[in-house]
């Protein structure tokens, strides 16, 4: 395995951070699609029945960052604190996930736990995979405080009657049946 010039993988998170900002305040995050490489791949687990994955640009920007965030806007995804490995090209990314929605008590509605992005490195400021993890059960119970204080923009109930439906959403499998392995 190939080791990596370090500045230029502070550069890339750098990069990352900066446009992943910018797409939050779009409320459009299909433009990271530039960041990954053509053949690139992105998923994550659902819990023990379902996992997601995207695989190539196109299905990144249309299904990961498009179908998948839509709904989200409004939300906010600051990085905490990356870990960055030279040697292989990994770098983990820690982030939180805040809603603009808030609390009865003034407080922003966020998830509880840790969530964040496991990268690969593919040269030229591209990445060549993601893996993204979080707590499910803290998503869950999130939604559901803010179901219960009717606080989910209209985006995001459209978000999950739409993924409630009896119709299977593209890019989304059966756990271990996606096809490019989660880990």
């Amino acid at each position: 395995m190939p080791s990596f010039d370090r500045a230029e993988l502070d550069e890339m998170v750098q990069r990352w951070v900066a446009e992943n900002k910018r797409c939050e305040e779009l409320g459009d995050w299909t433009s990271l699609a530039a960041m990954y490489t053509a053949d690139a791949t992105y998923g994550w687990n659902y819990g023990p029945a379902q996992e997601f994955m995207a695989v190539g640009r196109d299905e990144i920007r249309e299904l990961a960052l498009g179908q998948e965030m839509d709904g989200l806007q409004g939300w906010s995804y600051p990085y905490q604190q990356f870990v960055i490995d030279d040697r292989s090209g990994d770098v983990i990314g820690f982030w939180k996930q805040i809603s603009e929605a808030k609390r009865p008590d003034g407080r922003n509605y966020e998830v509880a736990g840790i969530g964040g992005s496991w990268f690969r490195y593919g040269g030229n400021y591209q990445w060549s995979w993601q893996r993204d993890f979080f707590d499910l059960g803290n998503v869950s119970a999130l939604f559901v405080e803010m179901m219960q204080h009717n606080a989910l923009s209209p985006g995001m109930q459209k978000r999950i009657a739409r993924s409630m439906s009896a119709t299977a959403l593209p890019g989304w499998y059966p756990a271990g049946q996606a096809p490019v392995d989660i880990w």
